[in-house]
């Protein structure tokens, strides 16, 4: 399963489009100036922008708020998490910077990190959960592009479905992820500063989708 988790890479987001208004272009040279012919024609093209712009401003105004509160965000894998113990020993440390290494290569990242979290009341059911950071434009597209990577030859995530984020927000979805023993439970969520997919082995979507609420908010920061 972990051998097979990534098969692919995410092609990268358009530029954003500048929509700055030009500086007029000067009259011709043998064109009499007029006063106040350029004020009045910047007048005009604010006065169009704003009159086309109205019914979009609602929506506009509270993406780009949500845009600023979550941009500036980073991870941290504390000791404990989530009644959680972070595993230090090597072989989750390899499997950590595995999914690390193969999560920075499925999507452009200003920073990755990955831990395996374990069950001290249940060695079999260790949570690996790994993520970044970075400015997403559309956190519901880039979130579900991840998902799509995670899996085996046998099928990627099934039964993707919406789950409650949390107070920190974004978007959170879950679904089962097939390997060779049993279906896994694969979550993840994504905000405008944050991406992160974990694996569950041994516990339902609504367990998962609950736990992860409650690790997020210990390994997620914003400024």
């Amino acid at each position: 399963m972990v051998e097979d988790i990534f098969g692919g890479r995410r092609t990268g987001d358009r530029e954003p489009i500048d929509v700055t208004p030009q500086p007029d272009r000067p009259g011709r040279p043998d064109e009499p100036d007029q006063p106040g012919r350029s004020t009045r024609t910047r007048r005009i093209v604010i006065g169009s922008l704003v009159a086309a712009g109205l019914l979009g401003a609602g929506l506009f105004g509270s993406t780009g708020l949500r845009m600023l509160q979550q941009k500036d965000a980073s991870l941290t894998t504390p000791d404990e998490a989530a009644g959680l113990v972070r595993d230090d020993s090597e072989q989750a440390r390899d499997t950590a910077e595995y999914l690390r290494t193969a999560f920075a290569a499925g999507i452009d990242l200003d920073r990755s990190t990955a831990a395996v979290y374990r069950d001290t009341e249940a060695p079999d059911r260790s949570v690996l959960v790994f993520g970044g950071t970075t400015m997403l434009w559309s956190p519901e597209r880039d979130l579900d592009t991840l998902l799509e990577l995670v899996g085996d030859e046998e099928g990627a995530v099934a039964g993707l479905r919406t789950v409650p984020a949390g107070s920190l927000g974004g978007v959170m979805k879950c679904g089962t992820a097939p390997t060779d023993d049993q279906d896994m439970t694969a979550c993840g969520w994504a905000d405008h500063g944050s991406i992160a997919v974990a694996l569950f082995p041994g516990r339902s979507v609504d367990e998962s989708a609950e736990l992860l609420v409650k690790l997020r908010t210990e390994l997620q920061q914003r400024d």
